[in-house]
């Protein structure tokens, strides 16, 4: 883990509704180090899912058509048949990997002829939209009877690969609490980054280039805590390369910064492309595997972490239309779900933020999950990140 640790020696009895209700010992008055982290591995009952569905067509059992069973309910047999591949992505396919038993999902993708290997040609679900944490795609959101599906076509339909392992991204939410502050930049040092859209839309009524944006800056440390190197979807021969900045994006949207009032009404936003993912540092007996120097490799290592500091052309939110006023300050990492990972519910962070005009406040900074319920709620008066996007 990373941040600061809130509970040592906790005793519970098994009855309570929080860990908070545990009796445990004050974390000031006893050394507590990462390495001695809690962890839990929770237990749910065999529901046979994984009879359910299944994989034709690909190269190995990790990949595959998607093929789904319905109308088994009754006792009756089976009906196989395909999913609609329009829509299908990595939440989709990251609950049909777990559903098979095979992880996690490497890439949802609509199959093209190659895997087109099997007697099942019939669409059976459609319309399948999931949140990532279901058991099945059953659970997910869908069409149900009421197929709806443009191209019904076998080469149209969802498939998947998968992996028994990936990477997971986490942002050091301290960093950006303790780096946070204003600055008034002059705009005739901005047009490299008015370029590459890191302005509010308003910018481009200025009085170019006389006058100044309000820029609210801080550094983000993104650490891969995941079993797997975070690598960019694209491969090398599409990276863009920037003549302004001298260097190449790998992804459109590597990270979203967002100014939100505490119902969730964004204010002001800004937006990170990947600059260039590599490995800033790393931890004991890591070795750095990416860099991005002389069109290198992009990524980050398992055990490593990429550090954009607060200095860095677009790490910033333009605040300039932005009223005095309390508001939260949201960050989310890989926010499209572009490359897969283990676990998404962690890469969202927010902050309480006060503005008075002059001087802006960071603090209780957080990972979008760390808090309890009842502290969450305390914190904020909308339901969070995941309503938000929608």
């Amino acid at each position: 883990g990373t941040g600061p640790i809130h509970l040592n020696e906790v005793q519970c009895r098994g009855t309570e509704k929080s860990l908070w209700n545990c009796p445990f010992r004050n974390i000031t008055q006893e050394d507590c180090k990462h390495t001695e982290d809690a962890a839990v591995r929770c237990n749910i009952p065999y529901m046979g899912y994984e009879n359910l569905i299944r994989l034709s067509g690909g190269r190995s059992r990790f990949e595959g058509r998607v093929e789904v069973a319905v109308g088994a309910g009754d006792g009756d047999q089976p009906r196989w048949g395909l999913v609609c591949g329009e829509g299908w992505g990595t939440l989709e396919a990251m609950v049909a990997c777990r559903q098979l038993g095979l992880g996690f999902a490497n890439h949802g993708l609509q199959v093209g002829m190659e895997w087109d290997r099997s007697n099942v040609t019939e669409m059976v679900m459609s319309g399948v939209k999931c949140a990532g944490h279901e058991m099945s795609l059953s659970q997910c959101q869908h069409h149900g009877a009421s197929l709806s599906c443009r191209n019904t076509g076998t080469r149209f339909a969802a498939g998947v690969i998968c992996s028994e392992t990936a990477s997971d991204l986490l942002l050091h939410a301290p960093l950006v609490q303790e780096t946070a502050y204003i600055e008034d930049r002059p705009l005739h040092m901005l047009y490299c980054a008015a370029e590459e859209n890191c302005l509010a839309s308003s910018a481009r009524l200025a009085n170019w280039p006389y006058g100044h944006r309000r820029l609210l800056r801080f550094s983000s440390q993104i650490h891969n805590r995941g079993r797997a190197d975070f690598r960019p979807k694209a491969g090398r021969h599409s990276w863009v390369w920037h003549e302004c900045h001298r260097h190449y994006h790998s992804m459109d949207i590597f990270t979203h910064y967002d100014i939100l009032t505490p119902n969730g009404t964004k204010v002001a936003e800004g937006h990170k492309a990947s600059f260039c993912l590599e490995d800033t540092e790393c931890e004991e007996d890591v070795a750095k595997r990416y860099e991005c120097a002389n069109f290198g490799e992009q990524g980050i290592t398992v055990g490593c972490w990429d550090l954009y500091r607060h200095d860095i052309d677009c790490q910033w939110i333009d605040i300039t239309d932005v009223k005095p006023g309390n508001y939260i300050l949201q960050v989310v990492i890989n926010p499209n779900f572009e490359v897969a990972e283990s676990d998404f519910t962690n890469n969202a962070m927010k902050c309480n933020c006060k503005y008075d005009g002059h001087r802006i406040w960071v603090h209780s900074c957080h990972i979008g999950d760390a808090l309890s319920e009842e502290a969450n709620k305390r914190f904020e008066q909308y339901p969070g990140q995941l309503n938000n996007q929608i």
